[in-house]
């Protein structure tokens, strides 16, 4: 299921693109401000971005070039009313893979962002590493050292989640609300018995130890 992160100030709109995105089969995110987008691109993984120029709180064109400055290629597909060739080459030179001018048939959105999708296809990670912990996404099967574990579903998707974000600390709420689409509060003895099972796998005694609690914080699975 893609995952693409709606970056949009009209609250009909952003409400009617990701209810529409979700009916496509899109997991769909959202956010209302440019601060809130930028957090969210930042700290998961996306991939596709549909960004509006006009936005409170860091607009779209700085939100572009600060995720382009980090490093991020994720496709970004922008968003705005302004239809001049100026306005066009400077969103394209900021970073943005394809522009669309509001008002715009969904349709064509829909159009753009598969031909994004197909295009970045080819620079997708299928294979996500973490020392010598391997995850192969296509294959969905897990080894370590050279040696295959097993893993339920949820196991699967929350190692996923920490290969995506190796090094850096998540924390539970991040967890919940990412791994398992709920509020964190209610999840938090969930979550750490599954930490536990899957930590219990991936470790060996002989081996370093990769998966590492951040007391207080979350978990952080570690590379170095």
């Amino acid at each position: 299921m893609p995952r693409v992160l709606i970056i949009e100030d009209e609250k009909k709109l952003l409400t009617g693109l990701q209810r529409g995105l979700e009916q496509q089969g899109y997991d769909a995110s959202a956010a209302g401000t440019g601060e809130d987008g930028f957090y969210l691109a930042t700290t998961r993984s996306f991939d596709a971005i549909i960004l509006d120029l006009m936005l409170p709180r860091r607009d779209g064109l700085q939100v572009l070039r600060d995720l382009r400055a980090r490093g991020f290629a994720t496709p970004v597909l922008v968003l705005t009313a302004r239809d001049t060739v100026d306005d066009k080459v400077q969103g394209l030179d900021a970073g943005a893979d394809d522009y669309l001018v509001k008002p715009f048939a969904f349709a064509e959105l829909l159009a753009r962002l598969r031909a994004l999708l197909r295009r970045n296809l080819p620079l997708r990670e299928l294979v996500l590493k973490a020392a010598d912990l391997e995850m192969d996404l296509l294959a969905r099967r897990v080894n370590r050292d050279g040696n295959e574990i097993e893993l339920s579903i949820r196991e699967f998707e929350l190692l996923e989640y920490l290969l995506r974000h190796v090094n850096a600390t998540v924390t539970r709420d991040m967890i919940a609300r990412d791994v398992w689409k709920e509020p964190g509060g209610v999840l938090t003895n969930v979550i750490d018995v599954y930490v536990k099972a899957l930590r219990k796998k991936i470790e060996r005694p002989e081996l370093r130890q990769l998966l590492c609690t951040v007391r207080g914080v979350g978990y952080v699975l570690r590379d170095q």
